[in-house]
């Protein structure tokens, strides 16, 4: 058997997530359906972060198994003519059989876009979050620095959240202004279901002077989702990379390809 990686990118729009579901459409299906047909046998994959409805993906790694031979562009061009126009397979590679495109990444990588304007764009209609309203974003820095470590993210979970504790280090985080676009861009170790909407959710608060930068503190130290900000809507959020040990030689996607920074 060979042990084969992709990297997927894919616009959520028109799928309930990436997981396979009985009742609706989504991303894993529609990319099983496609490598079954290339590898001619039943293809299940495994990926590195599942995504939520209307969540989109620009780096998404996924690995599958197989006992057919390929060249790399079967698995890419082959595949693409059989998917639909909103999932790529943007590169494949044969890979080492310990990889494991969930277990063995040791950090993920999201972007959050808001497109800040008094009127919505028709074009990014469904790509970015829409808001009209006066933000600071120096404010939003400014508080999303003090998430920086690991913590206790319970404020930032779910309530339905399966994760057998909220604890997470957050690597890396900035909120950055470019032209009408606000970016949200967060590295961690893992996260929890909804983490990064529900951390965009209240960085908005703070940049809009609902709250004082204090507040993010303030509810971490509550560990409480109830007093923490509404979860950010989903079309807003980006898979933009899962990192990998070296010895894999896992391509990371550049931040810029997430609406031409």
């Amino acid at each position: 058997m060979t042990k084969i990686a992709l990297c997927v990118e894919y616009v959520g729009t028109n799928y309930c997530g990436w997981q396979r579901q009985l009742e609706c459409d989504s991303v894993q299906a529609q990319v099983e359906k496609a490598l079954s047909s290339i590898a001619v046998h039943e293809v299940g994959v495994r990926c590195a972060g599942r995504t939520d409805t209307g969540v989109h993906a620009i780096g998404q790694v996924i690995h599958f198994e197989t006992p057919v031979t390929r060249p790399n562009k079967a698995w890419i061009r082959g595949v693409n003519t059989k998917l639909p126009d909103d999932i790529r397979i943007r590169w494949a590679k044969e890979i080492d059989e310990d990889f494991n495109a969930r277990f063995s990444a040791i950090a993920r990588q999201y972007r959050y876009v808001i497109y800040n304007r008094n009127v919505n764009s028709a074009v990014l209609n469904g790509r970015v979050t829409w808001d009209p309203y006066d933000i600071d974003v120096a404010l939003m820095n400014e508080a999303a620095q003090k998430l920086l470590g690991e913590n206790d993210y319970s404020s930032f979970r779910a309530s339905g959240c399966q994760a057998n504790h909220a604890v997470r280090e957050v690597q890396s985080i900035s909120v950055v202004r470019k032209g009408n676009m606000i970016f949200i861009d967060i590295q961690a170790n893992s996260f929890l279901h909804h983490m990064v909407r529900n951390i965009a959710g209240t960085l908005l608060q703070i940049g809009k002077k609902h709250k004082p930068v204090e507040w993010i503190v303030e509810l971490l130290l509550a560990k409480d989702r109830t007093l923490a900000a509404p979860t950010a809507p989903a079309h807003g959020l980006y898979f933009v990379n899962a990192i990998y040990p070296d010895k894999f030689n896992i391509p990371l996607v550049p931040l810029d390809e997430v609406l031409w920074q």
